[in-house]
């Protein structure tokens, strides 16, 4: 069990009040106003450019980094940053590219985008898949990740915490909407990063033995350099937390990483994703909302430092406790969980909090967690009812209806969906790296969804019956290569299944007949984008840049 001081306890409840307040405040009903769709969903589109930077991050940082990706840094080491930052560079694409369609569209929902541009078929399938997802994968691993932090931290039982942080979650997003959720990201992001912040350093300042960040990061670079290849060589051998190892090169494929499936993880992400790209259709206009992703994208190539060093840190400290002296640490003596303890590689991060973060600051760096966990349920909370109520309830069950009804609806949507994942959340503890199995089950679908958005946003060819094609085969497809190339990287798969599928949608498309009435019509200056936007994209190419140099 952790142990938690009083200060501990008053920094972290202090955290909470101001979020529940923050978002009660901004979900008030006006005085004699009734809450429209637009408000609920939307946020009455109104957020700046800041507040749509800020949520993208609080709303993608979650447990799943926090835990997950400190799982992955203590078994694969920065190579798994890739994810990080290649969502950088991602990130340009979408405001450059897909913004300015979608925001011209003036869509709610992706659903919606493929309504408009194909037909029902393609929408209702799509709708169901990121249903399916949102409540079984992304709701499920976000809490029972965030509730393992709470078990080993604050000795909290796993069900319990579970329950909790569903409760906090719902509490104010459910009632407030988009609002409530982008507005209290802005603040969640803050204590995010600088709580995230707090225990890298102090984690790396006790490897050093006092000494300082940097010289525990030059300590942990020498005891541990395989940790710092951000390319994989085949053959690297990681435990796989059942007492075996497997080869990391299977999880991240070298070159293939760097250039294939992690583009397809990324682009569908931060383009296609609802609950993220949500964020931007809320935006004020669209200078405003390309400046929040490319102010998205610096965050995301910080997100290393707070979610992935740390886990190397763990791994470095267990490869020798003695060395590290690791009991006169200034957190002053080690927690329960001893070093040489972690038999699973997500519990790193929990570990090194509990460990080396001192009293008061303890609660800072869980409030940090805290942050990252409940924003992400709120926004997958919202997402989902969005796009239930907007794609399904109110396309095929009540086109008529008011927006009290819509909103009321989303509602209902929304604890139904945070109950059904509560139940399912305690079943994913069998899992070594949770942020990798989150990665392989939706991949099993995101070929499908970048080949019919990227057909249906830049060629006029493309026909409704070639994407609902695509959206019935990604998944048996998908299935059928992982049976069939079992050895081969999931990631590398993924490429493969996306090429076949835009092979076979190509086909039909050209045996198709054209609808072009519903086809996108690409404008001159469509994608000519501001200067802002133009040199913070280039910082962005300069920076990864170096950072592939220096640790390739």
């Amino acid at each position: 069990m952790g142990s938690f001081s009083f200060l501990d306890y008053a920094v972290f409840i202090g955290y909470a009040v101001l979020i529940l307040f923050m978002g009660l405040w901004v979900s008030r009903d006006k005085k004699g106003e009734t809450k429209s769709a637009e408000d609920y969903f939307l946020a009455s589109k109104s957020l700046p450019w800041w507040a749509i930077g800020a949520s993208l991050i609080a709303s993608n940082i979650s447990a799943e980094q926090f835990i997950g990706m400190s799982g992955s840094g203590f078994a694969i080491g920065l190579a798994i940053s890739c994810y990080e930052w290649i969502a950088a560079a991602s990130l340009i694409i979408v405001g450059k590219y897909y913004l300015p369609i979608f925001i011209k569209k003036g869509i709610f929902t992706m659903p919606q985008f493929l309504k408009d541009r194909f037909d029902g078929r393609v929408s209702m399938s799509l709708s169901v898949f990121w249903l399916l997802v949102y409540v079984f994968v992304n709701l499920t691993s976000v809490l029972y990740m965030g509730a393992l932090s709470l078990e080993i931290i604050m000795g909290v039982p796993i069900l319990y915490g579970i329950i909790g942080l569903a409760l906090f979650a719902a509490v104010y997003s459910i009632y407030g909407g988009l609002s409530a959720v982008a507005w209290t990201d802005v603040v969640q992001v803050v204590v995010l990063v600088i709580g995230g912040l707090v225990t890298t350093y102090l984690s790396f300042n006790a490897l050093s033995g006092g000494e300082g960040m940097l010289s525990g990061l030059q300590i942990a670079f020498e005891q541990a350099p395989e940790k710092f290849k951000m390319i994989i060589d085949r053959g690297t051998m990681i435990p796989d937390g059942k007492g075996g190892f497997v080869d990391a090169y299977e999880m991240l494929p070298g070159i293939g990483a760097l250039f294939g499936g992690i583009w397809i993880v990324n682009l569908a992400y931060w383009g296609l994703n609802q609950y993220i790209i949500q964020r931007t259709l809320a935006g004020k206009n669209l200078k405003e909302a390309q400046n929040g992703v490319v102010f998205a994208g610096y965050l995301k190539i910080l997100m290393p430092l707070i979610v992935v060093l740390p886990g190397i840190v763990a791994f470095t400290i267990s490869k020798d406790p003695l060395a590290y002296n690791v009991g006169e640490s200034i957190a002053g003596t080690v927690s329960d969980m001893a070093v040489g303890t972690i038999t699973k590689s997500d519990e790193a991060y929990p570990w090194l909090l509990n460990t080396f973060v001192p009293t008061g600051l303890k609660g800072l760096a869980f409030a940090a967690l805290a942050a990252a966990i409940v924003s992400s349920l709120a926004s997958m909370i919202n997402s989902t009812s969005t796009i239930f109520t907007m794609d399904i309830y109110k396309s095929h069950f009540n086109q008529n209806a008011s927006n009290k009804s819509l909103v009321n609806m989303g509602r209902m949507v929304s604890v139904i969906a945070l109950f059904i994942a509560v139940l399912v959340a305690p079943m994913l503890g069998e899992l070594d790296q949770a942020f990798q199995f989150i990665q392989e089950f939706t991949g099993l679908v995101t070929p499908g969804v970048l080949v019919i958005f990227t057909l249906g946003l830049f060629w006029k060819r493309a026909t409704a019956n070639a994407a609902f094609a695509v959206a019935l085969l990604t998944f048996p497809l998908s299935w059928g290569m992982k049976i069939l190339l079992e050895e081969m990287p999931f990631l590398d798969r993924m490429f493969i299944v996306m090429l076949v599928l835009a092979a076979i949608a190509v086909v039909i498309s050209l045996f198709g007949k054209e609808d072009k009435e519903k086809s996108i019509k690409i404008e001159k200056g469509m994608f000519n984008t501001g200067m802002t936007f133009n040199i913070a994209s280039m910082g962005i190419c300069g920076i990864l840049s170096v950072l592939y140099l220096i640790f390739w």
